[in-house]
């Protein structure tokens, strides 16, 4: 295995393998701090990054960061690369890379073409040689359109989860909270439950909930319990209205044990879906959510850098064609990103090695509140993120989740994105909105009464 070096200031630096040159050059943040796998100075950082930007993007092809025998992601993600997709990039160094990203030869149907041949370790390590104004702009140049009941990720346009969780999975108060979120526009990615108690019964109770709901009112969306991927291959084998296939992953075999899910599950559960042929607009049937600093929690991480492990849970998630995927970005807490800073660059990491990738990649903007973090933190990354053309964003009621106890994103927020940068909602769920009286024809909330008076009936 080489030893990479350089020279820096007169010092030099040696890094005793790629998955050390990754993990020192990645903008600090706490969770590789607390692994011991973080640069001991900005000044290594630099040096590990010079490192990095000279390395051929074929060295992650010949120095795998976790061996191909020990861990079925990483067979997955060597087994599926696209060679004659990766052709065109395939003499740059990293350093070269990042400069063909921001150029005008970077189309958006190059990028689209490129997804299949590019590992998540080489997106991983590109993103660590880029400033976050070149992660928006790079991320912003990349459209992936999926469909299910609406169509996700069109140009224009931004999605969003309507979050109605309730500490004791009450119904009234679930409901209560789904209208208000559908009264401000939110919910056309997915109207989405975690359930405060992850058992079969729960699960399909509010699984039939949500479906009388869109039936009765035709809403162009999808609903989801997000229990675990087993109950809900059983609830579909007892003839529940599941729509979509939920399921958090990991970047590494043994984080997705510690999920309790390996890639012969997520195919189970994938095709039993499909099975049901419930879309109208499209079939893809999978909701998957990650985070960084799940692998390392699980001490599961092989002693690689979180945000390069975060970048491999994304083969996993694209080997399913997801409606929806999103990072969970400040969730796991300050041990993995401290503050709001941490945040912001990892939500910006997260999207874009996501589309670039070719998911459809959302955020759950949020902190906990034991971070060093605000809303005023989370006001700046929805933001950028809605520059960056993210998927879809989450929505709870006042921004404050009372069943996780975590601090996300509110209803208010996606109205202000799309009202104040002129985006508007899946064209399907938007012509439903206007002949709601919820929007007005330019996609503006508007709020009415006629809109809520209507939104109400579904209460009785």
């Amino acid at each position: 295995m080489p030893i990479y070096r350089t020279t820096l200031g007169g010092e030099v630096f040696r890094f005793s393998n790629l998955a050390e040159v990754m993990a020192k050059a990645t903008p600090a943040r706490s969770g590789d701090a607390l692994a011991g796998l973080i640069a001991t100075s900005d000044v290594e950082r630099v040096a590990a990054q010079m490192v990095l930007a000279d390395l051929p993007l074929k060295t992650f092809l010949e120095e795998l960061l976790v061996p191909y025998e020990e861990d079925e992601v990483t067979r997955l993600i060597f087994d599926t690369h696209d060679a004659a997709a990766f052709a065109p990039v395939s003499h740059m160094s990293v350093g070269q890379f990042r400069d063909w990203l921001l150029s005008d030869a970077a189309t958006p149907t190059a990028l689209k073409a490129l997804a299949p041949g590019l590992m998540p370790e080489m997106a991983a390590a590109v993103s660590k040689i880029m400033r976050n104004r070149d992660l928006i702009a790079v991320a912003r140049k990349i459209t992936v359109v999926t469909a299910f009941r609406s169509t996700l990720g069109l140009e224009g346009r931004i999605g969003s989860r309507l979050q109605p969780n309730h500490p004791a999975d009450d119904l009234k108060g679930i409901v209560a909270s789904t209208l208000d979120g559908l009264s401000y526009a939110v919910g056309d990615a997915v109207i989405g439950i975690n359930p405060a108690t992850d058992n079969i019964p729960t699960a399909m109770t509010l699984i039939s909930m949500l479906d009388d709901l869109r039936g009765r009112y035709d809403i162009p969306t999808q609903s989801c319990v997000l229990t675990h991927v087993t109950n809900s291959i059983e609830i579909i084998n007892r003839g529940a209205p599941l729509d979509l296939v939920f399921q958090s992953v990991a970047g590494t075999e043994a984080a997705n044990e510690g999920f309790g899910v390996t890639l012969s599950i997520l195919k189970e559960s994938h095709d039993a879906a499909l099975s049901l042929n419930r879309g109208t607009m499209g079939q893809n049937v999978m909701y998957f959510e990650t985070g960084q600093g799940s692998a390392l929690s699980a001490d599961a991480h092989h002693g690689i850098d979180q945000q390069t492990v975060e970048a491999r849970a994304y083969a996993v998630c694209r080997a399913f064609d997801p409606l929806i995927v999103n990072t969970v970005v400040g969730f796991i807490g300050p041990e993995y990103l401290y503050d709001g800073k941490e945040i912001i660059r990892a939500g910006l990491e997260d999207v874009f090695c996501g589309k670039l990738l070719g998911l459809p990649m959302g955020c759950d903007v949020c902190y906990t509140n034991h971070a060093e973090a605000d809303q005023n933190d989370m006001d700046v990354l929805m933001t950028l993120l809605a520059n960056a053309r993210a998927q879809f964003l989450i929505g709870v009621p006042g921004a404050d989740d009372i069943m996780l106890n975590y601090q996300s994103l509110s209803f208010h927020d996606i109205a202000y994105l799309r009202n104040s940068l002129g985006l508007k909602a899946a064209p399907e769920f938007e012509a439903w909105l206007t002949a709601m009286g919820l929007v007005s024809e330019t996609g503006h909330l508007l709020q009415s009464d006629l809109g809520a008076a209507r939104l109400l009936e579904a209460a009785q």
